[in-house]
C-alpha cells in the first residue's frame, strides 16, 4: 500500500468530524489492526467524553476537515437571519433530510437546520423529535463558532441566539 501524502492535520489542531462535530487531535499514533500497521489520528471530543481513532490515510475521504474560516462562520450566521424554509413534506422525510445535513459536517447546512427548526416564543411548541434535531444542530453550530472565534461554548451560544432572536423580531 503506498504511503499517503502527509496530512494537513497536526496534534492540538481542532477538526470537524462529520458525525460528531468539533474535536481536538490529541496525538498521531501507530496501531496494528488486522496485522497491518496503521497511522491513526487520536481525536478527543471533550463534550461527549469520547475518543475516536481515524486512519490518517482516510481522514479527508471520511469527510474530516479543519475548522471553518471566519468568513464561512459569518456566512452561517447570515444564513440564520434568513426566512425559515418549511417544506410541506411529511415530517419523517424532513427529519431524515435534517439528520443528513447535521451529519454532513457542512456548517452552512447545519445553520439551515437551526434556522428552519428555530421557534420563537410566540410560535407553536416543537415535537420531541423536532426539538432533538434542533438541539443537535445548534450544538454543532455553536461548538464550531466557539472554536473558530476562540470563545467558550456559552459565548458562542449567546451570539447564535442573538442572531435568531433579532431575526424573529
Amino acid at each position: 500500500m503506498p504511503k499517503a501524502k502527509k496530512s494537513e492535520f497536526r496534534p492540538d489542531d481542532f477538526v470537524v468530524y462529520p458525525a460528531h462535530g468539533v474535536g481536538k487531535i490529541v496525538s498521531i499514533d501507530e496501531q496494528e489492526v488486522a496485522g497491518m500497521k496503521l497511522e491513526m489520528f487520536v481525536i478527543s471530543f471533550e463534550k461527549d467524553k469520547m475518543t475516536l481513532r481515524v486512519p490518517t490515510a482516510r481522514a479527508t475521504e471520511i469527510g474530516m476537515r479543519g475548522l471553518a474560516s471566519p468568513d464561512l462562520v459569518e456566512q452561517a450566521l447570515t444564513t440564520l437571519k434568513g426566512k425559515a424554509r418549511v417544506k410541506r413534506a411529511m415530517w419523517s422525510r424532513r427529519a431524515q433530510e435534517y439528520e443528513q445535513k447535521i451529519n454532513s459536517g457542512d456548517l452552512l447546512a447545519i445553520a439551515e437546520v437551526v434556522r428552519d427548526l428555530h421557534r420563537s416564543d410566540d410560535q407553536r411548541e416543537q415535537s420531541y423529535s423536532e426539538r432533538q434535531l434542533y438541539e443537535a444542530a445548534l450544538d454543532r453550530l455553536t461548538r464550531e463558532v466557539a472554536a473558530v472565534g476562540g470563545t467558550d461554548a456559552a459565548g458562542a451560544q449567546k451570539k447564535v441566539e442573538e442572531v435568531l432572536v433579532a431575526r424573529a423580531a
